[in-house]
């Protein structure tokens, strides 16, 4: 039932989108909201503690943990973009958004996704200096050249986002104004579009090749020249070389292996639409959720910078105690 003036198949201009989430699935959807509010905790507690750690911790203070600490801001942007409104779906019978807000959402998320494969490709370009190039690796991993990646990051998402998004906004859209997806996916937007949109699909298709085959076909030549170089080395090398660069490599497998599934999911048939939903949200969320963990669990130096900072607490903590003894 939708409330007065939301009417799904109203045929004047909307002001505003209806987003349908997972309503088909009743009394489910509190598991869900469950699942994906820990998840998001989860995302939100690891990535500022990556940050945080990067920012206080001097030992941290290489490219690699420079790009990471910027991967971490990404993540957190991304998620909170489309999480806590999925979330609140969850808990409304109605969720609404209006027209810019949609677009707004539309425009964050593409540009968040973008700008993470860019900087996992900085990232896996700051890998093969560091295994191929070890000697001449400070003078090639400056300040500002780490800078200027992670300005060319941002500005490869904004250029791969840009056109999609102005083709949308300047579309009619005259019902019905029900989104079909948790949030306002270009894919789903462009449904309720008045008129022919296959320009769109094509635009919106090229440019999300271009910023996946981009970063994908950089990454894998950084890692075919540091495979390369990596057989040429003894054993002990060899090891110490793939542990660089295996947190890198696990997240960057995952990434590129779900966005198949993902794609796979949305042209095959027989998967019904919630079922397509729920890949999609579980994508939006596994790299951003994974990040801290894989980094944690397989970066030595991140493990020992968490106890550092643990023991720092501590000590301040122990410190605070005995002056308010000494002053009572």
């Amino acid at each position: 039932h939708w409330p007065r003036g939301m009417n799904s198949t109203q045929s004047s201009p909307v002001a505003f989108f209806i987003i349908q989430g997972l309503a088909s699935l009743g009394e489910k959807k509190m598991v869900l909201f469950i699942i994906f509010l820990l998840a998001y905790t989860i995302i939100l507690g690891g990535n500022i503690m990556i940050i945080y750690l990067v920012r206080t911790d001097p030992k941290l203070g290489s490219p690699m943990y420079f790009f990471l600490h910027n991967l971490s801001i990404v993540d957190m942007i991304y998620t909170t973009v489309t999480i806590p409104n999925m979330l609140s779906g969850f808990l409304t019978e109605v969720k609404t958004v209006s027209v810019p807000g949609c677009f707004i959402q539309m425009y964050c998320f593409i540009h968040m996704s973008v700008t993470g494969r860019a900087l996992l490709t900085a990232m896996a370009y700051d890998r093969y200096v560091a295994i191929c190039n070890p000697l001449r690796y400070a003078a090639v991993m400056t300040r500002t050249v780490c800078l200027l990646l992670i300005i060319g990051a941002w500005t490869f998402g904004a250029i791969c986002t840009f056109p999609n998004t102005s083709m949308a906004l300047q579309r009619s859209y005259c019902g019905p104004n029900v989104v079909r997806h948790c949030w306002c996916d270009p894919s789903s937007v462009r449904l309720l579009v008045c008129g022919d949109t296959q320009v769109d699909s094509i635009v919106s298709l090229s440019f999300a090749l271009i910023a996946l085959l981009t970063t994908g076909v950089l990454i894998l030549t950084s890692y075919i020249l540091i495979g390369v170089k990596i057989a040429k080395m003894g054993a002990a090398q060899r090891l110490k070389a793939f542990s660089t660069c295996a947190a890198h490599l696990t997240v960057v497998s995952i990434s590129y292996s779900s966005a198949s599934f993902v794609y796979i999911s949305y042209r095959v048939g027989n998967f019904s639409p919630e079922v397509r939903i729920i890949v999609s949200v579980l994508y939006s969320a596994l790299t951003p959720f994974l990040n801290p963990v894989i980094y944690s669990l397989r970066n030595k130096e991140l493990r020992v910078a968490i106890k550092r900072a643990f023991c720092r607490h501590r000590d301040v903590s122990q410190q605070g105690h005995k002056t308010l003894n000494t002053l009572s």
